[in-house]
């Protein structure tokens, strides 16, 4: 790997049974970059980011993140990661401030340091308003602000979003991508999924996936271009119907 290459993979396969989740995925992702991981549901999408976390062991083939080998240093590529998912996973019986200092130490946080951070983050994503709110209480853009919060507490070199703006309003996806803006200008790569096309195009780069299978990557003008299609949203829109006619 080189020095700014977060994540590599190289024939990275996945069976369950006799079904085949993921198949020979080679994938580049490179510091600072926002990179879409794109595809219907049972496309491999999760397969490849529960492998790329360290939480599943591929059937074959190889996968380095932020330096180390998924395989053999799971822990390592844990501690240098952050994962958000589109389900709100936080405690929701603890308020903002509470759930920040649970996350900061299990990311290894502790006293000055911690606090610190968390004072820092709780100004960037400006949940000082919420601070003493119960979590289980909070409308879904807050939520999701909380989520990304405590996902980033450590400073991540990488970060997972999987289907991150899912059930939240406009205005949220809006100041969400802000926030994902300046993560990835200070270093940190993304890499995240969606069903939203008009989000997909804010990607650098994507890599769509039919039925555990790498069909096309490059920069969402390249993609459109290499389908013919008009748009991301047409081309998501064919593939999809190309993933149920196959699985019919």
């Amino acid at each position: 790997m080189s020095a700014d290459t977060v994540i590599e993979t190289q024939g990275l396969r996945k069976v369950f049974g006799e079904r085949v989740a993921l198949e020979g995925l080679n994938l580049v992702v490179h510091r600072g970059e926002v990179f879409g991981l794109l595809g219907a549901n049972g496309s491999g999408k999760t397969t490849t980011i529960r492998m790329l976390c360290g939480l599943l062991a591929p059937t074959s083939g190889q996968a380095r993140v932020v330096g180390y080998d998924v395989m053999r240093d799971a822990e390592r590529v844990r501690q240098r990661i952050g994962y958000m998912s589109q389900r709100f996973g936080l405690y929701e019986d603890l308020t903002v401030l509470e759930n920040l200092r649970f996350y900061s130490g299990v990311y290894g946080l502790r006293g000055r340091a911690a606090s610190e951070r968390i004072a820092e983050i709780v100004e960037e994503l400006d949940l000082g308003p919420r601070s003493r709110q119960l979590a289980g209480t909070l409308s879904g853009g807050w939520k999701q602000r909380l989520a990304l919060a405590c996902a980033t507490a450590h400073k991540p070199d990488l970060l997972f979003l999987d289907e991150p703006t899912a059930g939240v309003d406009p205005a949220s996806r809006q100041r969400f991508w802000s926030h994902i803006g300046a993560f990835a200008a200070r270093g940190t790569a993304i890499l995240l999924t969606t069903h939203y096309m008009d989000e997909a195009a804010r990607c650098e780069r994507l890599a769509f996936l039919l039925t555990g299978r790498l069909i096309a990557d490059g920069t969402p003008d390249e993609i459109i271009a290499h389908f013919g299609q008009p748009t991301l949203e047409a081309v998501f829109i064919a593939l999809q119907a190309q993933s149920e006619a196959e699985a019919a």
